[in-house]
């Protein structure tokens, strides 16, 4: 105890994939005073917050898993939100993660206190003190909805995607969808028989290629089943095929030429209407948004119930949407398509030696070293943090190797008795410059476009590894001591 506080060794914020997979690593550390603080009263993280219709994985599931915990039951080659939230709550039970998970408990402050040597943490359930921090945060935890002139005075339904109301019936309903990213893809087909009338606000038509999904058979399951090598094998092979991406997003533009072949193909092979075409006709290299994988969206917006609308919205009535060639659309429901805020709002609340937060320095420059840990944030770790995150491989690759790292970094605190450890700035400095130049003339930056792998001005990378994945897995392979600054215990 701390003036009363709760004192914990290890306390981790979130838990989705990433806090789910620090628990049962943390475990079989031999760690056992840890707490992970989960907001919502139930784990999964953005499996759990998403529920929208057609919500699924867009990498294959043989992937998006643990390499620890390896599936053979899925049913599709693209795994379903139930179908994911099930796995993880199976993994967690399986390690007994869940008894270190305190639900409905959400960070509202935390800071490092240097006299102390340790965070102290608020949260919606009262006060504690830890050792170390770690955020296991996702990047796509928290709602992003436009302040569009005269939305206040909108007297319909309106939801985003990420908060779907299950209770609103859309049946026979004029429903308008604004935004045209990954999750509308996937629940604009499911919308579609339902409604009246469908218009989508397309503010930049994204690419799309095939999906090639399919159910998978009892033959499949019982092979998966019955010889781990095949899984095994099956999952090298996605691993391959996605780390490829990689050719497009960092190595050349050239070779996206494919990549956008495929794309008008599948939207020449689904869209007739020449003109319809021309609007959903991406104008800017492939990577420098993220792809979508749909074989359902394009003949969704083929069906006579859907327009497609590319003109900007200028205002918002009490049951329409103006936009700037002048028509009015008569809407009844209004469904936010528009993504999420990076970086998380809860990185304003996490605030270092010098009191400044994570938030004010990522919106100054994105930074850390290897994704993992940030000059000014003792004892502070991150999953998927600038740099962190990969363009061209699972998430859950990146967030297993980094799990890797943080561990071996509290076990090296553990075995020396180190109280303290701090990423030196000129090892921060060093990867920075380094992700900077291979950043330099990435698609990413250079592909006419704008999207949140960009920086706010538009002129730099946010933070995505501009790097193949297996060998970020190399450097992050153990915990590097020389780049940190360290103290001992006090005698």
């Amino acid at each position: 105890m701390a003036n009363g506080a709760e004192h914990v060794s290890v306390a981790v914020v979130g838990a989705g994939f990433a806090g789910i997979g620090l628990g049962v690593r943390l475990r079989e550390a031999g760690f056992e005073d840890f707490v992970i603080l989960e907001r919502a009263g139930e784990l999964g993280g953005t499996w759990r917050a998403n529920t929208y219709p057609g919500c699924a994985c867009d990498v294959p599931s043989m992937l998006y898993s643990y390499s620890f915990a390896p599936n053979s039951e899925w049913s599709r080659r693209y795994g379903t939100q139930p179908e994911i939230l099930d796995y993880l709550r199976r993994v967690a039970a399986k390690f007994v993660v869940p008894q270190h998970i305190r639900y409905d408990t959400e960070l509202r402050e935390a800071s490092w206190d240097d006299a102390r040597g340790h965070w102290r943490i608020s949260t919606s359930q009262g006060s504690m003190t830890a050792d170390v921090l770690v955020s296991a945060i996702g990047p796509f935890s928290e709602a992003q909805i436009p302040e569009l002139p005269g939305i206040e005075n909108f007297t319909g339904a309106q939801f985003h995607s990420l908060h779907w109301d299950h209770g609103h019936d859309l049946t026979g309903a004029r429903v308008a969808v604004i935004g045209t990213g990954a999750s509308a893809v996937q629940f604009i087909p499911e919308i579609q028989p339902k409604v009246g009338q469908l218009t989508v606000f397309q503010r930049s038509a994204p690419w799309i290629v095939p999906r090639l999904d399919w159910a998978t058979s009892d033959l499949e399951r019982s092979v998966l089943r019955r010889m781990p090598l095949v899984g095994k094998a099956v999952r090298g092979a996605y691993f391959a095929a996605i780390e490829g991406f990689g050719l497009v997003g960092f190595v050349d533009k050239r070779f996206r030429h494919p990549y956008e072949a495929l794309g008008r193909l599948q939207l020449r092979r689904q869209v007739r209407d020449r003109r319809l075409r021309e609007r959903l006709t991406p104008d800017y290299m492939i990577g420098c948004k993220r792809a979508i994988f749909s074989d359902a969206y394009y003949p969704a917006l083929t069906q006579p119930n859907v327009e497609v609308v590319t003109s900007r919205i200028v205002a918002v009535g009490p049951r329409s949407i103006c936009t700037d060639d002048g028509v009015e659309h008569e809407v009844d429901t209004i469904i936010w398509g528009t993504g999420f805020g990076v970086p998380p709002q809860v990185f304003d609340r996490v605030r270092g030696s010098d009191g400044r937060s994570m938030g004010e320095l990522y919106r100054e420059r994105p930074q850390s070293y290897l994704g993992t840990t940030v000059t000014g944030f003792p004892n502070f770790f991150t999953t998927l943090g600038p740099f962190g995150a990969a363009g061209n491989q699972s998430a859950i690759f990146m967030i297993e190797a980094q799990v890797r790292y943080i561990v071996d970094a509290l076990k090296t605190m553990r075995d020396n008795g180190l109280r303290r450890i701090e990423v030196r700035p000129e090892a921060q400095q060093a990867f920075l410059l380094e992700m900077d130049a291979r950043s330099r003339d990435t698609v990413w930056v250079t592909g006419n476009c704008r999207s949140y792998y960009q920086t706010a001005d538009g002129t730099g990378n946010a933070g995505l590894y501009p790097n193949w994945s297996f060998e970020y897995a190399r450097r992050t392979s153990r915990f590097d001591e020389d780049a940190y600054l360290t103290s001992e215990v006090r005698g």
